[in-house]
């Protein structure tokens, strides 16, 4: 995947840092903050200052992982997060393909004089943003690319179980527990070091899929029960929530990841989407098995992109203009006919 010459360029990037600031996406998700967390603890353990900057907040069941806790909020120390990316030295930039992904640290990314290293695993790079580019779009996950490049920058040095535990967090999460195809055989050998490295999986399973908030389940329940539509003749099914459901059930960061999934898990469904009113926006996230591209109906129809069977887009018309739209846009998807 990445050539000796540029693992060389990224470990002289390291050396002559001092300040590391490691960044990802506007809501992360669980290889955001494991990617994060992993990069947060090998340069700990080469004397540099590092420092995780979150755009937002992230889920609660993703804070137990070590180093989690000390990242800074934008949305809660937006002038502690700014301060930090315009003085640092290297940037390395997680699970995103371009700075318009980090909200509102937008602007003062692109004007850092740091040097940017991009880790991602998403199509279309846009490299003319970063100073180093390691990307892999046949990678399972971002965490899987940091794995790699950490073995590589240190061989002789053996990966810590607290890397090993949040590179296994961003895998899991990515891969929909090893049910995605992107879980290539490559995906399983570093699990298999990552269990040799003395991870507990059992233990890191629980924590990531079986913390959830009793308004979290409810909400669940309620999208289930009153918000799913199915359309067999599209192999297709959705549900939305609006701002009332939002706020009836108390929602809290990540409470809506994964709910897309249920749609899909229905026999004979090949498409799903999931549509979450946000403030100005309808938040969309899209799945599908098989040779459904939903990134490509994703990136032409509703402003976004992801990947082939998992992706996410926006809308800026009212939700019952957006899913009106997205029915009448189902015939453009010939796989499902």
């Amino acid at each position: 995947m990445n050539t000796f010459e540029y693992i060389s360029k990224f470990r002289e990037l390291i050396e002559k840092s001092e300040n590391i600031v490691i960044l990802t996406h506007y809501n992360p998700d669980g290889d955001a903050i494991g990617s994060c967390a992993a990069w947060h603890d090998f340069f700990l353990s080469l004397g540099k200052s590092s420092q995780i900057v979150l755009p937002n907040d992230f889920p609660q069941n993703l804070k137990w992982i070590k180093g989690s806790e000390t990242a800074v909020i934008a949305t809660k120390e937006m002038k502690k997060a700014e301060a930090l990316i315009a003085y640092a030295d290297l940037i390395v930039c997680n699970d995103f393909q371009s700075f318009s992904r980090v909200g509102k640290l937008e602007e003062i990314s692109l004007k850092s004089r740091a040097k940017k290293v991009l880790v991602d695993h998403h199509v279309d790079p846009e490299i003319e943003q970063f100073d180093l580019v390691f990307s892999n779009i046949e990678s399972s996950s971002t965490a899987e690319v940091v794995f790699e490049i950490i073995t590589q920058l240190t061989p002789e040095e053996p990966v810590s179980k607290t890397i090993a535990e949040a590179i296994y967090v961003g895998i899991m999460t990515d891969t929909g527990s090893f049910s995605f195809s992107s879980g290539h055989k490559k995906t399983f050998e570093i699990v298999a070091e990552l269990i040799d490295l003395g991870i507990d999986t059992c233990r890191i399973y629980q924590e990531v899929y079986s913390t959830f908030s009793e308004n979290r389940m409810r909400m669940l329940g309620h999208c289930l029960t009153n918000r799913l539509k199915v359309l067999p003749e599209f192999s297709t099914a959705y549900m939305y929530l609006a701002k009332e459901d939002l706020y009836r059930f108390r929602e809290t960061p990540g409470d809506t990841e994964g709910i897309v999934n249920y749609a899909l898990a229905i026999k004979g469904i090949k498409f799903a989407a999931f549509f979450t009113e946000r403030e100005k926006r309808i938040r969309i996230s899209f799945r599908s098995k098989g040779e459904v591209d939903c990134n490509e109906f994703a990136r032409t129809f509703f402003n976004g992109g992801g990947h082939h069977n998992a992706s996410g887009g926006d809308s800026f018309e009212t939700m019952e203009e957006t899913i009106q739209k997205f029915e009448k846009l189902l015939p453009e998807l010939k796989q499902l006919n």
